[in-house]
């Protein structure tokens, strides 16, 4: 097939990838992509946020199928350009694309859909914020409504620090404020043709930009999967999906659908797994990263035909998924200064040395070529990507590559996955 993916983070880059590997020999395009995916496809100087450009160029191209990776493109309707014109799009419609581009619009379909999520409260001034704040105590949980790739969400047990959060947003747009929910993580995905939905394997990510999660929200510092300590609270990861499956995926797919706005695509559930059960802490509408580089490194199944049969239609026809037993890590390295204030611009060195790990590969997030050298364009720089028969060996891999790479004023964690070594 002749693939265009759109979009120029790591994300973007681990779905090439694994389109990649496959045996069929697609052509690959990527817009606008960035060094390291520029090695894998061809790249496309269009705005993927353009869905004129996208479909003029999909349909001049003969482009078989177009898969969106981030969420800009998503929300400004470009899935909905491309199906008028009859190309095949792996992603949701603008209306579909408010469960991540809304998160007013996500409670609202999870209070139908009777889906378990945590209390909230849809403010428009500080003075409804400090009630809210007020009504459910600390650790605060202020969220920007709309869009902040990822960084648009505080938990602090200071109340000075979640109204200055919560400022910085409210102009121009609400917030929300909810109750906070304690336990482990767990991020899971579901590709949906609209009605159908099929899960993947979970994984679990890393928000706080240092190690024991201090610090800041970042938009992921590493990701792990499979999550083995699952078998202890729902006696394995195959029941823990199938309980998340028909408690959380299909109800919202099943009220999405029937409010005439379907959901073709990628379905990001962020759950929590509190002392009352699985609780929704936000939806978004595309693959989340860095799970996305984890989840597919371990996908057995061609990724194209889970991509395609959702674009068209047929996911019902496709068999599950099927994954291998491999441990995966991913660890980002980030520019200095990340995420309040990135240095960009930095030369990357050793980037074919550690790529000659075994089980390592590397996908690149925010990287450019000049001339014959790789610069940092952005906060996440790259990630690390290992494989291993166990977390430990898979750990290893990924630490001993990343050790290669040097960028100045460069930080990582270093605790990535620590917690399934040391259980």
């Amino acid at each position: 097939m002749k693939i265009l993916v759109l979009g120029s983070g790591a994300r973007e880059h681990a779905i090439i990838l694994a389109l990649r590997a496959e045996e069929a020999g697609h052509e690959l395009f990527a817009a606008p992509g960035n060094a390291g995916i520029g090695a894998d496809a061809v790249l496309v100087d269009l705005d993927p946020v353009d869905p004129g450009a996208v479909t003029d160029f999909a349909n001049e191209n003969a482009i078989d199928l177009v898969v969106i990776g981030p969420e800009a493109p998503l929300v400004a309707g470009v899935a909905d350009a491309l199906r008028e014109r009859g190309i095949p799009a792996f992603g949701p419609g603008k209306a579909a694309a408010q469960l991540e581009g809304s998160k007013t619009f996500a409670k609202r379909i999870m209070d139908a859909a009777g889906v378990p999520t945590g209390r909230a409260v849809h403010a428009r001034t500080i003075a409804e914020v400090e009630a809210a704040l007020d009504e459910f105590g600390a650790p605060f949980v202020v969220k920007a409504d709309g869009l902040a790739a990822g960084k648009g969400v505080i938990v602090t047990e200071d109340r000075a620090a979640a109204l200055a959060h919560a400022a910085e947003y409210l102009v121009g747009s609400p917030v929300l404020v909810e109750e906070f929910l304690s336990g482990p993580e767990v991020s899971l995905f579901f590709v949906s043709d609209g009605d159908c939905v099929v899960p993947l394997s979970p994984a679990q990510d890393y928000k706080r930009a240092f190690d024991h999660d201090a610090g800041p929200n970042t938009g992921g510092m590493g990701a792990y999967s499979p999550l083995p300590w699952l078998a202890g609270a729902f006696g394995g990861e195959d029941e823990f999906v199938a309980q998340v499956t028909r408690d959380v995926a299909e109800p919202v797919i099943r009220r999405l659908d029937a409010e005439g706005t379907p959901f073709i695509g990628l379905l990001y559930a962020g759950l929590i797994l509190t002392e009352h059960g699985v609780k929704v802490i936000e939806f978004n509408a595309r693959f989340g990263d860095p799970e996305t580089q984890v989840v597919l490194a371990r996908l057995a199944t061609p990724l194209s035909s889970l991509l395609m049969a959702a674009a068209s239609g047929h996911l019902e026809d496709e068999p599950a998924p099927a994954f291998a037993e491999a441990a995966a890590v991913t660890v980002v390295l980030a520019s200095e200064g990340y995420p309040a204030a990135p240095v960009i611009g930095r030369t990357l060195t050793g980037l074919d040395d550690a790529a000659s790990v075994e089980g390592v590969h590397l996908a690149h997030a925010a990287t450019a070529r000049h001339d014959d050298e790789v610069v940092a364009t952005g906060g996440r720089v790259l990630n690390v990507v290992a494989l291993g028969n166990t977390f430990f060996q898979a750990r290893d891999r990924a630490y001993d590559a990343l050790g290669r790479i040097h960028l100045e004023g460069g930080h990582h964690r270093t605790d990535i996955a620590l917690r399934v070594v040391e259980d």
